[in-house]
């Protein structure tokens, strides 16, 4: 393998020969540096041509994908290491220098190889080199700086402008700060500066979605602040109209439009946060939830609306008092069943659970549930109920937090 042999006489010399905790550069005379020198530039001429007919000797693309990784994550570990020992060399020994500038280059020529031949089998969390993020450090900022008098000049909406060019230069300060960097995370970022920079922006203060906010979703722009902005955008879009309704079907329509916006598959500003769709779409199915359960009450009572004041009806005997939930019968199945499974609540079997807690129970549409029905119903979990189950448990630990 690449990584192990033909890397080989790289390896030892970066490792081993410069090292200054094993070696002792002061014994080295320019002559041997001189020869070093040379021989570098024969081993990367021949590295070059051996790393090309391994590659293409293999025919399993598992095989050239795991070659071309292993040769890339080891040349750059090797260039780390020079580029450590030149920062911290204290000796003044000008060939020296030149070694270490020679090893780089030669390191650099060797990545690029890679990079430019066989870059549709490097992994996108392979790491970017160190000297080639300086250098695209400076350009982005270039650009950047560019972007930011079209963004502010006419972007409407000044917080939503801030909020991209904060990311933007925040990515471009973690290369000054030599942060690893990852090829997926450097090309979304090119990406998006690239998207950023054709991008028309027409005045429309009227407008929900802009263009700006189509493109944010387009390239799955999942920043916190942005999905914070959002909401609250759309919150104050909703709130003014007192009417339930009216803010229901506001709410509907938008969520229609939201639905209707394209994705760039396979793309992600943090890997590490939730997908920007799927929180929005989340926040969407909370606010309509809520929304029906309020108009649903304004319209039918949880007791239909016979019962008068003061008229000292009292319940049928037999008739257990119910409790309301905003959870509907699928979600609360899968709570049930969850509380279950942990024996939280014990019964002599799971039927018996529901048999015991689901005639209390009610909900904003429902008053009378089958705990036979809902007890089915806890075995086909659909993704969208266990998520919102999921938020109202993480929103009771928040609360109980407060206590």
């Amino acid at each position: 393998m690449c990584g192990g042999y033909t890397l080989g006489w790289l390896d030892s010399l970066i490792t081993v020969s410069l090292n200054p905790e094993k070696t002792d550069l002061n014994t080295l005379s320019d002559e041997e540096i001189c020869s070093v020198i040379s021989k570098i530039s024969e081993e990367k001429e021949k590295l070059l041509t051996i790393l090309k007919n391994q590659i293409f000797g293999l025919t399993k693309e598992k095989q050239i994908a795991l070659l071309v990784n292993q040769s890339h994550s080891l040349l750059i570990i090797l260039l780390d290491q020079v580029l450590k020992y030149r920062k911290e060399q204290t000796l003044n020994k000008r060939r020296l220098k030149d070694l270490y500038n020679i090893l780089i280059t030669s390191l650099e020529e060797l990545l690029s190889f890679i990079e430019v031949r066989f870059f549709a089998y490097l992994s996108l969390n392979e790491r970017v080199p160190v000297t080639y993020l300086a250098v695209t450090g400076k350009e982005l900022k270039q650009r950047v700086d560019k972007l930011k008098t079209k963004l502010l000049g006419q972007e409407t909406n000044k917080e939503l402008a801030d909020i991209v060019l904060n990311s933007l230069y925040g990515f471009i300060n973690r290369l000054k700060e030599d942060f690893p960097v990852t090829f997926r995370e450097l090309l979304y970022q090119k990406d998006l500066l690239k998207e950023l920079e054709l991008l028309e922006l027409p005045h429309c203060e009227t407008c929900l979605f802009t263009t700006l906010d189509e493109l944010l979703i387009f390239l799955n722009f999942n920043s916190k602040s942005y999905i914070g902005y959002f909401t609250r955008r759309l919150a104050e879009r909703l709130n003014p109209n007192e009417d339930i309704a009216d803010k229901l079907e506001m709410l509907l329509f938008h969520y229609k439009q939201f639905n209707q916006m394209h994705r760039k598959p396979g793309v992600i500003l943090n890997p590490q946060y939730g997908d920007l769709k799927t929180e929005l779409s989340n926040w969407f199915a909370q606010e309509i939830f809520y929304l029906e359960k309020r108009l649903h009450l304004t319209i039918v009572p949880i007791n239909g609306g016979t019962e008068q004041k003061g008229s000292g009806s009292v319940s049928p005997k037999n008739e257990p008092q119910k409790l309301l939930c905003i959870l509907s019968v699928d979600q609360m199945a899968l709570l049930l069943r969850a509380a279950d499974d942990l024996k939280i609540i014990t019964a002599r079997s799971l039927n018996a659970v529901f048999k015991n807690i689901v005639p209390h129970l009610s909900t904003p549409y429902q008053e009378n549930i089958s705990y036979d029905s809902m007890r089915s119903k806890s075995y086909t979990a659909e993704t969208r109920d266990k998520e919102i189950i999921i938020q109202t448990l993480q929103q009771v630990i928040k609360k109980i937090r407060e206590y």
